[in-house]
């Protein structure tokens, strides 16, 4: 295989904007093993993911690329340094070839892209946590365009607006979420319904009551697209109840950003639980609990709030096994002065 570049695409905050190009040479290492040589590289002030490999770009490999949340386009180099070394010459002209990647989502860009609010989570790292996660239970080379009898399923059980479950969704799976506050849960209702409609595309979406022993509990949001019965769904209530509220359904992935340290989806006497390594000591076991075997899961949080060692012993007393050691170990990243995000990747057992 030619030598080949990936442009780092330049939907992305300026803080993590930074960090894009070494975080995405992380990700195609590990979701792509037949990329060789991966590494950033920045050529006329543009930033790109440089790689080999041992053969030709074939369609499996095409797909790869496309998944990749950088992907803003896929170069072949047709001049490199090296031909140029060996022809004597001082200062080579490095050509980009463009290559065309295939479009392997469901559902368009923009349906994650278009909500801005406060505390929105780069869309880019977002993708980035959903690609690494479904990679490591093995289902993000399910092909998002054709209906499955058993398509990948994704919890997120601190779903907030949904950007987690928009992503899930254009990733072709079906998406899952549990969210305590309840102006988030209609926004993303709201918003997911508008959109649907808005594009035209053909689908049913509806609130309703959640009930128990004839008590109302809380409330659940369900969409569907045709034509092959895409879901998303999303129940209010605590995170640390996500096993009651969902029941015996078991998930290929769990994906979520954990709340940096402030008030987020947890329940103490009758207020909410302000620290985040008490949340996930709880919810950790639920959360393990609701994957299949051999499914991952994959969670964003701040470093500040919980040291990485401690959450690897937490993931492994829940009986998952961490990704550790490399590449795996390479994706914290500063947000700002009180936040260092780090992403861990677990997976259950078969």
């Amino acid at each position: 295989m030619p030598a080949c570049l990936l442009l780092v695409s330049p939907g992305a905050n300026r803080v993590y904007g930074a960090e894009a190009p070494r975080l995405a040479a992380a990700e195609l290492a590990l979701t792509a093993p037949w990329a060789l040589d991966v590494r950033p590289e920045r050529l006329a002030g543009v930033d790109y993911v440089a790689f080999g490999g041992s053969a030709p770009l074939g369609p499996d490999e095409r797909a790869d690329l496309a998944r990749q949340s950088c992907a803003g386009g896929l170069f072949e180099v047709v001049g490199a340094p090296d031909e140029a070394a060996a022809s004597g010459t001082t200062a080579p002209d490095v050509l980009l070839r463009p290559c065309e990647l295939p479009d392997v989502y469901r559902l368009p860009d923009d349906l994650v892209t278009i909500p801005k609010y406060q505390g929105k989570t780069n869309e880019r790292f977002t993708h980035l946590l959903v690609h690494l996660t479904l990679a490591a239970a093995g289902s993000a080379s399910a092909d998002a365009t054709v209906a499955t009898a058993r398509r990948p399923s994704v919890l997120d059980p601190l779903a907030g607006r949904g950007t987690t479950l928009l992503t899930a969704w254009r990733f072709g799976c079906d998406a899952c979420g549990v969210e305590a506050d309840e102006a988030a849960f209609d926004a993303l209702g709201a918003y997911v319904t508008t959109y649907l409609r808005r594009t035209r595309t053909h689908h049913t979406a509806a609130t309703t009551p959640v009930r128990r022993e004839g008590r109302r509990v809380g409330r659940r949001y369900d969409a569907c697209v045709a034509p092959d019965d895409l879901r998303l769904t999303v129940f209010t209530g605590d995170t640390r109840d996500s096993a009651a509220l969902y029941g015996k359904r078991r998930f290929d992935a769990i994906v979520t950003d954990a709340p940096y340290g402030v008030v987020h989806g947890a329940r103490s006497g009758a207020g909410r639980e302000r620290s985040p390594a008490l949340l996930l000591r709880e919810a950790l076991p639920v959360w393990a609990g609701q994957l299949r075997s051999g499914g991952a899961l994959g969670l964003a949080w701040n470093t500040y709030g919980l040291r990485r060692d401690e959450l690897l012993g937490l993931l492994t007393e829940c009986g998952l096994v961490p990704r550790t050691g490399g590449t795996w170990n390479e994706l914290s990243h500063r947000v700002d002065s009180s936040i260092v995000r780090d992403v861990v990747v677990a997976v259950k057992p078969a």
